[in-house]
Protein backbone atom coordinates (compact mmCIF):
# COMPACT_ATOMS: atom_id res chain seq x y z
CA UNK A 1 0.00 0.00 0.00
CA UNK A 2 1.29 3.50 -1.06
CA UNK A 3 2.27 6.24 1.89
CA UNK A 4 -1.54 8.30 2.21
CA UNK A 5 -0.84 11.83 1.29
CA UNK A 6 -2.41 14.48 3.77
CA UNK A 7 -0.41 17.34 2.37
CA UNK A 8 0.43 18.92 -0.74
CA UNK A 9 2.95 21.57 -0.71
CA UNK A 10 3.64 23.98 -3.81
CA UNK A 11 5.76 21.31 -5.92
CA UNK A 12 3.24 18.15 -5.45
CA UNK A 13 0.37 20.80 -6.09
CA UNK A 14 1.90 21.54 -9.64
CA UNK A 15 2.49 18.19 -10.29
CA UNK A 16 -1.46 17.32 -10.02
CA UNK A 17 -3.27 20.39 -11.68
CA UNK A 18 -1.85 22.38 -14.93
CA UNK A 19 -2.96 25.96 -13.34
CA UNK A 20 0.65 28.01 -13.55
CA UNK A 21 1.19 32.00 -12.48
CA UNK A 22 -0.58 34.04 -12.71
CA UNK A 23 -3.80 31.41 -12.43
CA UNK A 24 -2.63 29.31 -9.64
CA UNK A 25 -4.83 30.09 -6.60
CA UNK A 26 -4.10 27.72 -4.39
CA UNK A 27 0.08 27.88 -1.82
CA UNK A 28 -0.76 24.86 0.26
CA UNK A 29 -3.57 22.04 1.07
CA UNK A 30 -3.62 20.41 4.17
CA UNK A 31 -5.73 18.10 5.96
CA UNK A 32 -6.15 15.75 3.33
CA UNK A 33 -8.52 12.98 4.30
CA UNK A 34 -9.10 11.02 1.19
CA UNK A 35 -11.48 11.80 -1.58
CA UNK A 36 -13.69 13.60 1.46
CA UNK A 37 -12.47 16.45 2.30
CA UNK A 38 -9.11 19.02 2.46
CA UNK A 39 -8.24 22.53 3.45
CA UNK A 40 -6.26 24.77 1.10
CA UNK A 41 -4.09 27.84 1.87
CA UNK A 42 -3.92 30.64 -0.37
CA UNK A 43 -1.96 33.79 0.87
CA UNK A 44 -2.82 36.63 -0.73
CA UNK A 45 -0.62 39.21 -1.36
CA UNK A 46 -0.43 42.92 -3.38
CA UNK A 47 1.66 41.03 -6.02
CA UNK A 48 -1.48 39.07 -7.91
CA UNK A 49 -2.15 40.58 -11.45
CA UNK A 50 -6.16 41.77 -10.59
CA UNK A 51 -5.50 43.47 -8.15
CA UNK A 52 -3.92 45.86 -10.72
CA UNK A 53 -7.69 46.74 -12.03
CA UNK A 54 -9.70 45.33 -9.17
CA UNK A 55 -10.30 48.02 -7.87
CA UNK A 56 -7.58 50.81 -8.06
CA UNK A 57 -6.90 52.46 -4.59
CA UNK A 58 -8.87 49.56 -2.78
CA UNK A 59 -7.69 45.89 -3.86
CA UNK A 60 -10.17 43.47 -3.23
CA UNK A 61 -10.21 39.95 -4.06
CA UNK A 62 -12.91 38.90 -7.11
CA UNK A 63 -15.12 36.63 -5.49
CA UNK A 64 -14.68 33.97 -9.19
CA UNK A 65 -11.06 33.83 -8.47
CA UNK A 66 -12.18 32.46 -4.53
CA UNK A 67 -14.36 29.90 -6.20
CA UNK A 68 -11.96 29.01 -8.42
CA UNK A 69 -9.20 29.25 -5.59
CA UNK A 70 -11.81 26.46 -4.07
CA UNK A 71 -12.21 24.26 -7.31
CA UNK A 72 -8.40 23.89 -7.41
CA UNK A 73 -8.04 22.96 -3.61
CA UNK A 74 -10.53 20.61 -4.56
CA UNK A 75 -8.72 18.90 -7.90
CA UNK A 76 -5.36 18.63 -5.64
CA UNK A 77 -7.60 16.62 -2.92
CA UNK A 78 -8.84 14.35 -5.35
CA UNK A 79 -5.08 14.03 -7.55
CA UNK A 80 -3.38 13.71 -4.45
CA UNK A 81 -5.66 10.87 -3.22
CA UNK A 82 -5.75 9.13 -6.77
CA UNK A 83 -2.40 9.52 -7.46
CA UNK A 84 -2.68 11.75 -10.52
CA UNK A 85 0.44 13.57 -10.13
CA UNK A 86 2.42 13.97 -13.67
CA UNK A 87 -0.86 12.17 -15.44
CA UNK A 88 -1.77 15.51 -17.50
CA UNK A 89 -4.95 15.82 -15.44
CA UNK A 90 -7.06 18.73 -16.61
CA UNK A 91 -10.30 20.04 -14.82
CA UNK A 92 -13.32 21.58 -16.28
CA UNK A 93 -16.06 23.67 -14.56
CA UNK A 94 -19.29 21.93 -15.34
CA UNK A 95 -21.49 24.39 -12.74
CA UNK A 96 -22.02 26.47 -9.72
CA UNK A 97 -24.66 26.49 -6.82
CA UNK A 98 -25.27 28.72 -4.37
CA UNK A 99 -21.95 31.12 -4.64
CA UNK A 100 -22.47 33.56 -1.91
CA UNK A 101 -20.06 36.26 -1.17
CA UNK A 102 -19.66 37.57 2.21
CA UNK A 103 -16.72 39.17 3.30
CA UNK A 104 -14.09 41.13 0.93
CA UNK A 105 -10.68 39.56 1.00
CA UNK A 106 -7.63 41.90 0.69
CA UNK A 107 -3.99 41.70 0.42
CA UNK A 108 -2.42 39.74 4.00
CA UNK A 109 -4.97 38.16 3.94
CA UNK A 110 -4.58 34.34 4.34
CA UNK A 111 -7.79 32.12 2.91
CA UNK A 112 -8.55 29.14 4.46
CA UNK A 113 -10.77 26.44 1.62
CA UNK A 114 -12.38 24.05 3.21
CA UNK A 115 -13.91 21.77 0.34
CA UNK A 116 -15.43 18.19 1.03
CA UNK A 117 -16.92 16.04 -1.73
CA UNK A 118 -20.56 16.08 -2.21
CA UNK A 119 -20.41 13.34 -5.10
CA UNK A 120 -17.98 11.62 -7.23
CA UNK A 121 -16.15 8.01 -7.07
CA UNK A 122 -12.27 7.53 -7.49
CA UNK A 123 -12.44 6.53 -10.94
CA UNK A 124 -15.33 8.67 -11.90
CA UNK A 125 -15.13 11.93 -14.06
CA UNK A 126 -18.22 14.13 -12.51
CA UNK A 127 -17.26 15.57 -9.35
CA UNK A 128 -19.93 18.03 -6.98
CA UNK A 129 -17.91 20.12 -3.81
CA UNK A 130 -18.97 22.09 -1.18
CA UNK A 131 -16.76 24.98 -0.71
CA UNK A 132 -16.20 27.47 1.93
CA UNK A 133 -13.35 30.05 2.48
CA UNK A 134 -13.01 31.85 5.64
CA UNK A 135 -10.40 34.62 6.52
CA UNK A 136 -9.75 34.57 10.65
CA UNK A 137 -12.35 32.33 10.91
CA UNK A 138 -15.02 34.72 9.12
CA UNK A 139 -16.92 33.48 6.05
CA UNK A 140 -15.23 34.95 2.71
CA UNK A 141 -17.65 33.02 0.48
CA UNK A 142 -19.05 29.62 -0.07
CA UNK A 143 -20.70 27.32 -2.88
CA UNK A 144 -21.18 24.57 -4.29
CA UNK A 145 -19.24 23.65 -7.81
CA UNK A 146 -19.80 20.48 -10.24
CA UNK A 147 -16.48 19.61 -12.42
CA UNK A 148 -15.12 17.25 -14.95
CA UNK A 149 -12.08 15.98 -14.30
CA UNK A 150 -10.13 14.94 -17.72
CA UNK A 151 -6.59 12.94 -17.60
CA UNK A 152 -5.03 13.82 -21.00
CA UNK A 153 -3.35 10.81 -22.32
Amino acid sequence: MSDVITTADIQLIQRIIPHRYPFLLVDKVIDIDGTSSATGIKNVTMNEPHFQGHFPGTPIMPGVTIIEAMAQTAAVMVGATMGLMDKNMLIYFMGLDGCKFRRKVVPGDVLEMKVETVRGKPGGKVWKFKGVATVEGDMAAEGEFTAMMDLQG
